[in-house]
This record gives C-alpha cells, sequence and structure tokens, in this order.
C-alpha cells in the first residue's frame, strides 16, 4: 500500500510538472505536433484492413488536427526559438506526404475518397498556417531553452523518484561511458579479422529472420533460467511498412504494442526495405535483428507491458515511469550479452556495446540540455561525432531530449537502479538467491520505479529521494 501511496504521489507531481513547471503546452510547438499527427500515426500503427468503426476513429484524428492547431496558437506564450525551428522544419511539405497516407487508406477503409480528401485538406491547411504562424514569431522569440536545475531536481525528486542529484548523474553517466568504449574496444581487437555482418537482402528474409530469432530468444530465456515465459504472451514479429504509415514516419514509432485490450495479438515493427542507407538502429537491427528484439520486444518493452497490463492491481496497470520501462530495455541487452545470446555473432556484441555508447551519452547530454551546459545543435553535433551516429538520428535524440528532460537519463540510470537492486536482493539472499525469480518481480511490476521495487522487496527505503 505504501508502494501504491507514491505512485500516485509521483503522478500528481507529473501533472504539476507537466501544467506549470514544464508546460510543454505553452513553451513547445512540437507539443501540438504531436497531438495531431503522433495520433493519427499510432492508429495506423494497427494492422489494417480497417472496419468502419476503426476508419471513423482514424478520420476523427485528422479531423481534430484544425482544431487543437488553433488552441496551440492561442496557448503558446514566447516559446524557445529552437523549438519552434524544429517544428517549422517537421512540418514542411506536410500536404504531399497527408495525400500520400490518404491514397494508401482508401485501399484499407471503408472511407469515400471525397469525405477523406475532404478532410485531409482542411488538416493540411491548419498544419500549413501553424507552420506560417510559427515562421512570423521566430524572430522575436528567445533562444533560451533550459528549463534549470531547480526544475530539474523537482522532477527527478517528485516524478521520477530518483535519488540523485544532476552532479551524480553526470559522473555515473561518465563512468558507464568509459566502460562502455573500453568493452567496445575488448571486442573489436576480439572481433579485428571477423567479417562484418552483412544486412538482410530483401524484407521477407528479414522478416522470416526475426521470426526465427524472435523464437530463438524466448527459449534462451527459458532454458537458462533467466525469465519466466509465458505461453499467452504474443510475438515480436516485423512486417513490410505499409504506405499510408510510411507517409507519417518521424510522427511516432512505428511499433503497435498492442494494448491492454488486445492481449492476444502480436506485437508488429514495421521495416521498410533494406539498404545502406539506413539509420543508426534501422542498420543494426537490418544486420541482426535480436538487438532491438531484446529490446523493444522479447524481453524487452511489449513483454513487460503485457506482464503488466495483466497485472492485479489497478494502479501498477496504468501508472508509467519511463525510468523503470527503458531501465528494463536497456538492462535486458547487457543481460542477454552477458548469459551468451550472442555467443555466436562478434559484430552483434558489438553493436550491444555501441547501443552502451549512446545510452551513457545520453545522460550527459540531457543533463546539460536541462542546465542550459548545452544548446540543442551541440548536443546533436556531440552525439554524431562520439556515438557514432548518422546526422538524422542524431538531431531527433536531441530535439527529443531538449523538449522533454528527463527521458534521456531513464535507459542507463534505471539500468544502473536495476543492477543495484540484484546485487542487493543477492547479498539479502545469499544461495537462497534466484535470478528466474528476481527477474520475473522485476518485469511484473516493470512500471513501477526501481526505487519503490526496492523497497517492496527488500524492506529497504534507502533508494528513494529524501
Amino acid at each position: 500500500q505504501q508502494v501504491d501511496y507514491r505512485l500516485i504521489g509521483s503522478a500528481l507531481a507529473r501533472v504539476r510538472w507537466e501544467l506549470d513547471i514544464n508546460p510543454r503546452w505553452k513553451r513547445d510547438p512540437n507539443f501540438y505536433v504531436a497531438q495531431t499527427l503522433t495520433p493519427v500515426a499510432e492508429a495506423l500503427t494497427v494492422p489494417g484492413p480497417y472496419d468502419a468503426a476503426r476508419s471513423r476513429e482514424i478520420l476523427t484524428r485528422i479531423g481534430n488536427i484544425p482544431s487543437i492547431l488553433q488552441q496551440g496558437v492561442v496557448n503558446l506564450d514566447k516559446p524557445p526559438a529552437p523549438f519552434a525551428t524544429v517544428a517549422i522544419q517537421a512540418l514542411e511539405n506536410m500536404r504531399p506526404r497527408l495525400r500520400q497516407m490518404a491514397t494508401g487508406l482508401l485501399k484499407s477503409t471503408t472511407l469515400k475518397e471525397q469525405e477523406l480528401n475532404s478532410v485531409i485538406d482542411r488538416a493540411a491547411d491548419a498544419l500549413d498556417l501553424f507552420r506560417e504562424k510559427l515562421r512570423e514569431m521566430l524572430p522575436s522569440l528567445p533562444n533560451e531553452t533550459a528549463l534549470g536545475s531547480d526544475a530539474y531536481v523537482f522532477f527527478l525528486k517528485n516524478v521520477a523518484l530518483i535519488p540523485y542529484s544532476p552532479e551524480e548523474l553526470l559522473a555515473m553517466g561518465k563512468q558507464e561511458w568509459n566502460r562502455a568504449v573500453a568493452f567496445e574496444a575488448f571486442e573489436k581487437n576480439r572481433n579485428k579479422n571477423v567479417p562484418p555482418l552483412k544486412i538482410a537482402d530483401n524484407v521477407d528474409d528479414w522478416i522470416k529472420d526475426a521470426a526465427t530469432k524472435e523464437l530463438q530468444i524466448r527459449r534462451f530465456l527459458e532454458e537458462s533460467g533467466i525469465l519466466t515465459v509465458p505461453n499467452w504472451v504474443g510475438h515480436y514479429t516485423f512486417r513490410p511498412m505499409p504506405e499510408y504509415l510510411s507517409a507519417l514516419q518521424g510522427f511516432g514509432e512505428t511499433d503497435d504494442f498492442t494494448s491492454q485490450s488486445r492481449l492476444s495479438e502480436n506485437c508488429i515493427r514495421y521495416v521498410t526495405k533494406p539498404s545502406g542507407k539506413l539509420g543508426y538502429f534501422w542498420q543494426a537491427t537490418a544486420e541482426d535483428p535480436r538487438p532491438i528484439t531484446v529490446h523493444e520486444g522479447i524481453p524487452g518493452h511489449y513483454f513487460q507491458l503485457c506482464l503488466s497490463w495483466k497485472h492485479d492491481d489497478p494502479i501498477r496497470r496504468h501508472y508509467y515511469d519511463s525510468g523503470a520501462n527503458e531501465g528494463i530495455g536497456f538492462y535486458a541487452e547487457e543481460m542477454m550479452l552477458r548469459a551468451g545470446l550472442f555467443d555466436d555473432s562478434p559484430q552483434t556484441r558489438e553493436i550491444i556495446c555501441n547501443f552502451m555508447r549512446l545510452r551513457a551519452l545520453r545522460v550527459e547530454v540531457d543533463v546539460k540540455l536541462a542546465l542550459g551546459e548545452f544548446t540543442l545543435d551541440q548536443a546533436a553535433k556531440y552525439l554524431q561525432e562520439k556515438v557514432p551516429m548518422d546526422e538524422q538520428t542524431a538531431r531527433q535524440e536531441a530535439i527529443a531530449f531538449a523538449t522533454g528532460p528527463g527521458q534521456a537519463i531513464t535507459y542507463q540510470i534505471g539500468k544502473l537502479q536495476i543492477i543495484k537492486f540484484l546485487a542487493d536482493e543477492r547479498m539479502q539472499q545469499g544461495e537462497k538467491f534466484n535470478l528466474r525469480s528476481f527477474h520475473d518481480f522485476l518485469w511484473k511490476n516493470g512500471n513501477v520505479p526501481i526505487a519503490l521495487q526496492e523497497w517492496e522487496l527488500l524492506g529497504d527505503a534507502s533508494s528513494l529521494p529524501k
């Protein structure tokens, strides 16, 4: 009961954070991009064809765009110029993209062409007008994006329930960066005569390879005594990206994680034709689908969400904490590396180590953006050069972290909290310690901040913020 009480307190603190301390509805035009185009993209990740009810839902979401943007113009109060610039760039050429989406939807919905095109045109007009309003505002907007130390500390202590100061976070991130670079160097030296991985030849082969390896991962988890994988949990699958969803790439995730009411369905990750011009994560996935499957699918986000959606405690079913979710996803990567899943593929081990570099750097980028020690452009360049990664992915990362302080730390800091939790449980239990049982508890409660999980399982509240 005390844990649930703290969860409610965290949820209430998040309301204050979003309304008063980091009011993106007043200071970030990208908030309105996310409130308009992202719901449409999310609706389109559910696999088609769409019946009359779902077709009407899609049409309604498109139809809501003008009124939301009108309210956005009223609400915005001197948003930072870098945020406005990002929104202006994101909304470039939206009319042809929406028309491409409409062309694809006509083949997969019950919607009539005239009705759909009429709603599409009104949405495109509204998006163009919103973009033009931002362009008019731009010369008079401030350049400062940072919320400052007090706001950031409020988020850490009251929303995320993280017991560390910004300075401690930076030190933790730096130590993990050094570790990741060193471990990657070990792997590269070990694998210097190993030929590079080849990307998938085509989408069909990619989908089949991903399905085969997803089954191998499930068996590996069970046979190695790492984590219980119930038979009722669906599969993490790849599917060709439909034209209507492709038109909205960049405005939402291209995964359908299902939902609490769709637990009997498989998770879908939509993929495009593999090539040598893929971005950072897509390139790694085309070389070997296992790293992304481990993080996003089994035993990562999809699997954890399925377990949490069946939790018998309604508060824990619905509470959301990125720190626990992303901490588990990142922890799962190295967990599977150490357990031996990637022993057959030296180059895949290098991918995992490079992912570790990125997550460690995200801590520094998040903290310094929030404290005003990095500009958005500086953060993007820093990621591009030090991970290294492609320019587009680096910029997308920097934008997300600048507009949503506290999110980028969740991967690395959440993972470190889990490692501490495991170590404390191992020492308390001694020879009675059971890794599978520990992981089953962690994953079932994967929506709950790690400090609260540790309090519940070990009776130790010392990891909670003071």
